[in-house]
């Protein structure tokens, strides 16, 4: 590999997705391209669409994708284990708690009981995006005060 890795993630409101992975995930914007329709159709992607580089501070990078034609409303997300094929996006922050504070406000919605869980060392907490996607938050800080129970 000659780069850090990358995951795509189709969205249905570019602007709402963006100002959520920058403001509230800690993103960076790095670029912004048009697809064109002869391009997108031929490498599978379904045709002319818009893509947002989003830089995650610790490397790799998450493209926001907007097709042309975008479906109807956000499905209800099952738990992430609960479905084949890409479950969730990972995020390894230094502290988490100024995250899931910003989350609600945001427009995500926690998916784990409790919000924070302490196991091994570790606070993690899963939450479904403004769109439904589920992201899980990691920070070793299991010593902290707060809410969650011990694994």
């Amino acid at each position: 590999m000659t780069r850090p890795f990358e995951v795509g993630l189709v969205v249905r409101d570019l602007e709402l997705m963006e100002r959520f992975y920058c403001d509230v995930i800690g993103c960076r914007a790095e670029r912004r391209s048009r697809v064109p329709e002869s391009v997108g159709g031929p490498a599978g992607l379904g045709g002319g669409l818009v893509v947002v580089w989003l830089r995650v501070p610790s490397g790799g990078c998450v493209k926001l994708i907007l097709p042309r034609s975008v479906a109807g409303s956000a499905p209800v997300v099952p738990m992430p284990a609960g479905r084949p094929g890409l479950s969730y996006l990972t995020f390894h922050l230094d502290d988490m708690g100024p995250v899931v504070a910003a989350l609600p406000a945001a427009g995500a919605r926690p998916l784990s009981d409790p919000v924070v869980v302490r196991t091994r060392g570790r606070r993690i907490s899963f939450w479904a995006d403004p769109e439904g996607n589920a992201v899980e938050l990691v920070d070793r800080r299991a010593d902290s005060s707060g809410s969650g129970r011990s694994n």
